[in-house]
């Protein structure tokens, strides 16, 4: 029991101190995006056609927006297609062992794409990602999470097997502190460079009600499809 009364507290701690996203805010108010009929499942032929045309036309115009923005990251994008079995759709988007940020699509979400602009919101909103340093952002949150872990537990003076336990709350509050919120971001700036490409993220945005909705969960590192649908919308109105 003191145990959790501690890590409750912690928790607290570290979502007070961590960074905190840009809140994306003097945005138009929209009614709720509707739901459109998805269209047939493309063939693989036509999903990669789909998928090399997109990345051909967004990746320049993604490495733009990253040179404008973000000057001191490196903006020379690296896409790879990871063939692994998976169990759904998935993209990622991470850093090689030089720092050059890679863009992953899985098969399966290439397959699941019903059109162009469907990809080209995946995509942009996974270059969003680096250019916003959500990757160091996080990172950093976790790490502070973890120090204030370890002196939370100097200062209650639990066991060794307690106070490493409570430094790795804290970095797990740490690093999913405000996951939510990068990912908002990220829809924020990917529909701006979606839109830039000449792709249309509304209908791209199409893709969130054919997958599952992680709903409103503490510490989960997803919002609701709705608040990120949310957020497309308002964007787009407002270009």
């Amino acid at each position: 029991m003191r145990f959790m009364s501690v890590a409750c507290a912690l928790a607290l701690s570290v979502l007070a101190a961590c960074d905190e996203p840009a809140v994306v805010d003097d945005l138009p108010a929209v009614a709720p995006v509707q739901q459109q009929p998805a269209g047939p499942r493309l063939s693989s032929r036509q999903a990669m056609n789909n998928f090399n045309a997109v990345v051909q036309r967004l990746e320049p115009v993604a490495e733009q927006y990253c040179r404008r923005q973000a000057p001191n990251l490196n903006c020379n994008f690296k896409i790879v297609i990871d063939d692994r079995p998976a169990s759904g759709p998935n993209a990622f988007q991470t850093l090689d062992a030089n720092g050059r940020p890679i863009i992953g699509f899985n098969l399966p979400l290439i397959a699941e794409a019903r059109n162009r602009d469907e990809i080209a919101f995946v995509f942009a909103h996974e270059a969003a990602h680096h250019i916003e340093g959500h990757i160091a952002r996080q990172q950093s949150n976790a790490t502070l999470g973890g120090l204030l872990g370890g002196i939370a537990a100097a200062a209650v003076g639990v066991d060794a097997q307690n106070a490493d336990r409570l430094q790795q709350v804290g970095a797990t509050v740490g690093a999913r502190s405000y996951s939510k919120n990068f990912e908002l971001e990220a829809d924020a700036l990917g529909t701006r460079i979606a839109a830039a490409g000449g792709y249309d993220p509304l209908r791209g945005a199409q893709f969130f009600f054919r997958i599952p909705d992680p709903g409103d969960k503490f510490l989960g590192t997803h919002p609701p499809n709705a608040d990120r649908l949310r957020t497309v919308q308002q964007v787009a109105a407002g270009l």
